[in-house]
């Protein structure tokens, strides 16, 4: 059965040939079954080729100007017929001739003088290879489709799923504001500035800045178990309150340590989160809470989340402070540096206070 195109058409042969008794020979067997079409030199061939791929091409060697060979591999260099097959018309019998055509991309060789039988079998043979090339290649093209769809769709439930978390955690705590499209800018820029020093080279790149950008929403997500009299309290926390408060931190990490646990592997911001969500108090001297971290022994995202919390935290107004300048706050991390918070991070804000001053404005309670 020969190959047909989608619209029912035979397929389409190009028959190169610098003699004109060769075209006619060639084109008087093929032109009852198949669409004929001839060139008679390769630089014809090679318009004709491109501007119209045929199923197959016919190519004889010996031709002036451009011989078959290099007609050939100027065909394989042009993605619009790299997947056409090529087979040689050839008086040449010698083998080298043949390893040099299929070292250009040749598919096969048909030797002059030519035998009807030999051409016809040849040709239905390559046409039927093509066919079933083309539809592995149109059926993995649908796949793929496919996939990026399915992709897409993990995308957006992944995020749709962050913001109802998100979303949650804040309707607890209303007095946040934009406390977290803040801080979540603040890290991804903290984060590029570290990468962009060549710093940490081994953790930081494009997409792991942008997942613990993702994450850093969550880093309070822990609040929705502290009890309304001490989350919403609109004084300072006596020292038993604040050390309930302090439970967020592990709270949130156990919450999704569970989501990851049911979510497999199909979740990769869900680790960045995690580390977010339990260490972002932690203190580079090892005095911070809950497990008294110290120095590089806590996580990089969670490092870049201290930063960026504590500067929102002190810029912002709350009803039992007044809001720092970007000035102050700065001054006021500057002196943290080594102790509170990791001496990189701190450089990283002072070489981008400018992008943290528009991101503050930007998203302003």
């Amino acid at each position: 059965m020969l190959p047909i195109d989608p619209a029912g058409e035979p397929p389409t042969i190009l028959v190169v040939d610098d003699a004109p008794t060769n075209l006619n020979l060639v084109a008087g067997l093929l032109n009852r079954q198949y669409r004929v079409r001839l060139a008679s030199s390769g630089q014809k061939a090679l318009t004709l080729a491109r501007r119209s791929p045929p199923d197959l091409i016919l190519l004889d060697v010996m031709m002036p100007e451009l011989d078959g060979y290099e007609v050939c591999r100027q065909l394989k260099a042009d993605e619009r017929t790299a997947h056409v097959p090529v087979i040689f018309l050839t008086a040449m019998q010698e083998a080298a001739d043949e390893a040099r055509g299929f070292e250009v991309g040749g598919a096969d060789f048909i030797h002059k003088p030519i035998r009807p039988a030999v051409v016809q079998a040849r040709v239905r043979t390559h046409l039927q290879n093509k066919a079933f090339q083309d539809f592995l290649r149109h059926s993995n093209a649908t796949l793929q489709t496919q996939l990026d769809k399915r992709l897409a769709q993990l995308d957006r439930l992944r995020d749709s799923t962050l913001f109802v978390m998100i979303s949650f955690a804040e309707f607890r705590d209303q007095e946040t504001g934009n406390h977290v499209k803040r801080t979540q800018e603040y890290v991804r820029v903290l984060g590029t500035q570290l990468w962009r020093d060549g710093l940490y080279p081994e953790q930081l790149n494009p997409q792991s800045i942008e997942l613990m950008a993702k994450s850093a929403p969550l880093h309070d997500i822990g609040k929705v178990a502290i009890p309304d009299h001490i989350l919403l309290k609109p004084g300072k926390l006596t020292a038993e309150e604040f050390e309930v408060m302090k439970t967020h931190a592990m709270q949130g990490w156990v919450m999704l340590q569970r989501a990851a646990q049911r979510m497999g592997d199909e979740t990769d911001f869900l680790p960045y989160a995690m580390e977010i969500a339990r260490h972002h108090h932690e203190k580079w001297d090892g005095s911070g809470y809950p497990d008294r971290l110290a120095g590089p022994a806590i996580p990089l995202s969670a490092r870049l989340m201290a930063v960026a919390d504590v500067y929102d935290a002190l810029i912002s107004r709350r009803p039992y402070k007044e809001p720092m300048s970007h000035e102050a706050a700065r001054a006021f991390i500057e002196q943290g540096s080594g102790a509170h918070f990791d001496p990189d991070i701190v450089r990283a804000l002072q070489i981008t206070q400018p992008q943290l001053i528009e991101i503050a404005t930007t998203w302003q309670d």
